[in-house]
């Protein structure tokens, strides 16, 4: 009878417990692994998006200010890059587009110049299993023309 007990002592003892800590690590080591690469890509999209809208944003106001139809394209398109590049965003593609309706209104009537910017931004290099690649972002900005202003 006392070996019995004896064998019960060991299976029961703190030697029991030996090992589950390291276990417990390997198996929530991946899904913690997991939850930082999704937030650190939800960080990635809103600074991405922000930046976009910001481009956006300075391609309208520049556009605004040209005095003809092709300086507003070719202001737009610079403002944005250099917004774009300002925020360190990579785009795969990018693109900036013009509404310049507004050059044709008559001198004294409210007119607007609206800019739309897409940019791609690609997620390779986190690395993530079923992340999808790339992710494509698009603002639009509108800027108010000086009606009194030559155009």
């Amino acid at each position: 009878m006392r070996r019995v007990r004896a064998h019960r002592r060991a299976w029961s003892g703190p030697d029991r417990e030996r090992g589950s800590a390291t276990l417990e690590l390997a198996i929530l080591a991946p899904a913690l692994l997991l939850l930082l690469g999704l937030v650190v890509l939800a960080g990635r999209v809103q600074v991405a998006a922000g930046a976009v809208e910001h481009a956006a944003m300075s391609a309208a106001r520049e556009a605004s200010l040209a005095r003809t139809v092709d300086g507003a394209q070719a202001t737009a398109t610079s403002a944005a890059a250099r917004e774009l590049d300002g925020q360190d965003i990579r785009c795969a593609n990018s693109s900036v587009i013009v509404d310049t309706s507004g050059f044709g209104a008559p001198l004294g009537q409210s007119a607007t110049v609206s800019a739309s910017v897409t940019c791609t931004v690609s997620f390779a290099d986190l690395a993530i299993p079923g992340l999808p690649g790339s992710r494509t972002l698009t603002a639009t900005a509108t800027s108010p023309i000086d009606r009194f202003r030559a155009r």
